[in-house]
């Protein structure tokens, strides 16, 4: 490993690490622009020069390997002279933005400008002026002020894997451009983190608060199963913006455009108060009397006629309590599974991404059953891009053709396909037998089908058979859509000895077998299934299940309360309040809570404390914060036939999965954009 001196410190660094590296390593600043660790080095902004003995002039040291014996010097004064050069040459076009721009107070160049840069200027020509380029819905362009670090057109080739931002011209006449053409990608808002000037700024958050107005909370996200870790901003009452916080081992530093720009769905179509259905139509009422009609229901049926369902984005804490409710009436029938997913809950390993999200980058052979990770978790498709483009490694898809950004063999549409990889017949079977760690990804377009569980017994055979299951590795994945899955399947939010599954509650509340069906965060059924059922509703949104309660209990968003979430990967993590509840919402496990006490089935329970030390007796790995516990491999799946009908993907539109993002005005306008127009592209990435 070489051995260098940098500022008389001497410090070893990696085979391939470059002196800005190394510089850090022995704890100095370096400047930079272009530079950034997750991309390709570019070298093109000179900011971040330093002396090199035996060198004749400053070095890069962003692009320049570290080697043995080498000198470094980061503060001499032609270090300092060059960088204020640098410097006074990218002010040259640099409009004075900074009262109105949106960048001002976190902005790269404003720091280095007082950092390396003079007070003055020696040039008095006239500046350029670039004309704005449309990105798209999300991002916010004044490109007079790009200073050509290009951070946004390798971010999309490399990160994103779209051709959609590119160079034009040369010298001072360059530009940044996507030739007028929205940025079709599912992480394009990232672009506005790199981006170290006030070129690409967020154009839903533009001109409505500065950094330094806003309260910081750092949470977790509840849009899909990735449990990306962000930082929610709120001013008062209302969130303003979210950003990614940086966790290596689940979203390292992107968030998807989902999780980044639906919040203003926050604020839309909320429900603030309790509605009770008087005479065919929803009213206000107060929470007593939502109350006292849910016990007039529940103590006039059968707790045999009585059922509950949880919802997408229910956090843990309320699933238990609603489960402990339940149990304490005495109905079996429950479930978190909405759409109907043949997971088993008999062996924690078959409904967990066991690989881990990081593991994704050891792995080499890849084989995805029923998924399209691009829209199912557009972060964990980055990642498998990030490995796709080390090499090495055999990407097969069985299922509809789609763009994934990679290059993929498709095998085929179907089970036939699985089967056939299942007994050794097809040719995939052999590379994924020569791997030394192969890996499968089964979506819940696989397992949300009437031969769920004889699909999910086929991908355990493949699994075994080619030796994904082993020491120290387990190649069985599971990619959930859902963030409160995992959790739901932790908890036991499933049917009781001879309790009813979701297409049995269904079938019964549609049959007039169950009487009323309590529905926690549910909105992705078809309600006019649920018959002449009375049926309660507990969520944030007005959408389709709100339309269609006899009761609605407004609950709080995942922004709007202390929860638990456990990610696709088994990982248990927090997320934390930023703002409060609208109205007389309250937070979920409170409402359930003191709903027990109308119906003299009083839960043990009276702080969130205490609620988080008895889920930890019904799953003792919830105690392990943001560490997926390890798992047993055991018998799951069933044995049955299945149909020869191909797989399809659950998610039909990226952009509005749950009651969040489709009261979003950002996101319909992107749904309208990227999918209503037909513009999603299809076929393999070339």
């Amino acid at each position: 490993m070489p051995t260098l001196t940098v500022d008389g410190i001497e410090v070893t660094v990696e085979p391939g690490s470059t002196v800005l590296q190394a510089c850090e390593e022995a704890g100095k600043d370096i400047p930079r622009f272009c530079y950034h660790e997750r991309l390709s080095i570019a070298g093109n902004c000179r900011m971040c020069l330093v002396e090199m003995e035996r060198s004749p002039k400053p070095i890069a040291s962003c692009a320049m390997p570290a080697g043995d014996n080498m000198v470094i010097h980061t503060n001499t004064p032609l270090v300092k002279k060059a960088r204020e050069g640098v410097m006074e040459f990218l002010l040259i076009n640099h409009p004075l933005d900074c009262p109105i721009c949106d960048q001002g107070g976190e902005c790269d160049l404003q720091d280095q400008a007082m950092a390396f840069g003079v007070g003055s200027s020696r040039y008095e020509e006239n500046k350029r002026a670039v004309t704005e380029k449309n990105m798209g819905p999300l991002i916010k362009t004044i490109m007079t002020r790009c200073i050509h670090c290009t951070r946004c057109i390798r971010f999309a080739e490399e990160v994103a894997g779209v051709d959609a931002i590119g160079a034009v011209n040369r010298g001072e006449h360059m530009e940044i451009t996507t030739l007028e053409q929205a940025v079709n990608s599912e992480l394009s808002g990232n672009v506005i983190d790199l981006c170290p000037v006030g070129a690409l700024t967020s154009k839903p958050y533009a001109f409505t608060a500065r950094s330094w107005e806003l309260t910081k909370t750092e949470s977790v996200d509840a849009m899909d199963a990735v449990g990306s870790n962000v930082r929610v901003d709120a001013r008062g009452p209302e969130v303003m913006r979210i950003l990614p916080r940086l966790h290596e081992d689940v979203n390292e530093e992107w968030i998807s455009d989902k999780t980044r720009f639906a919040y203003d769905g926050l604020r839309r179509q909320r429900l603030d108060t309790p509605y009770l259905r008087r005479d065919g139509k929803l009213q206000p009422a107060t929470w007593q009397e939502a109350f006292a009609a849910i016990a007039e229901k529940v103590k006039a049926s059968d707790p045999q006629r009585i059922a509950a369902l949880a919802g997408d984005m229910a956090c843990a804490e309320s699933m238990l309590a609603l489960k402990d409710l339940f149990g304490r009436i005495g109905s079996p029938h429950m479930d978190c599974r909405q759409d109907g997913a043949a997971l088993d809950p008999s062996c924690r390993a078959s409904y967990l991404f066991n690989t881990t999200i990081a593991g994704i980058e050891d792995a080499d052979a890849l084989l995805l059953i029923g998924a399209n990770p691009r829209w199912e978790a557009a972060i964990i498709n980055a990642r498998i891009r990030k490995r796709w483009l080390a090499g090495g490694i055999d990407i097969g898809l069985i299922g509809p053709q789609v763009d994934l950004t990679y290059r993929y063999e498709h095998l085929g549409a179907g089970p036939q396909t699985l089967s056939e990889i299942a007994s050794g017949s097809h040719p995939f079977t052999a590379k994924l037998r020569a791997a030394e760690r192969p890996m499968l990804i089964l979506g819940m377009g696989a397992l949300a089908r009437p031969d769920g569980a004889a699909v999910l017994g086929a991908a355990r055979s493949v699994a075994e058979a080619t030796g994904m299951v082993g020491d120290g590795w387990n190649g069985f994945n599971v990619l959930h859509t859902a963030a409160a899955r995992v959790a739901g399947m932790d908890l036991g939010f499933l049917p009781g000895e001879g309790g009813r599954d979701i297409a049995g509650i269904i079938g019964g509340a549609s049959s007039g077998d169950i009487d009323m069906v309590y529905l926690l965060g549910v909105d992705e059924i078809d309600m006019d299934l649920l018959g002449d059922a009375f049926v309660v509703y507990q969520g944030s949104h007005g959408d389709a299940a709100a339309h269609r309660a006899d009761v609605v209990l407004p609950g709080a968003a995942y922004t709007e309360k202390n929860a638990t979430w456990v990610n696709t990967e088994g990982r248990v993590q927090l997320g934390r309040r930023s703002i409060f509840p609208p109205g007389d919402a309250r937070e979920d496990w409170t409402i359930i809570r003191a709903l027990s006490d109308v119906l003299d089935c009083t839960l043990p329970y009276d702080s969130l404390g205490a609620l988080r030390k008895h889920m930890l007796e019904v799953a003792p790995h919830f105690a392990r914060i943001d560490e997926p516990a390890a798992v047993e491999w055991g018998q799951f799946g069933g044995a049955g036939v299945m149909d020869q009908v191909p797989f399809n993907y659950l998610i039909e539109d990226f952009y509005l999965t749950n009651p969040i993002a489709r009261a979003s005005q950002v996101m319909a306008e992107c749904s309208a954009l990227f999918v209503g127009s037909g513009a999603e592209a299809t076929g393999t990435h070339g």
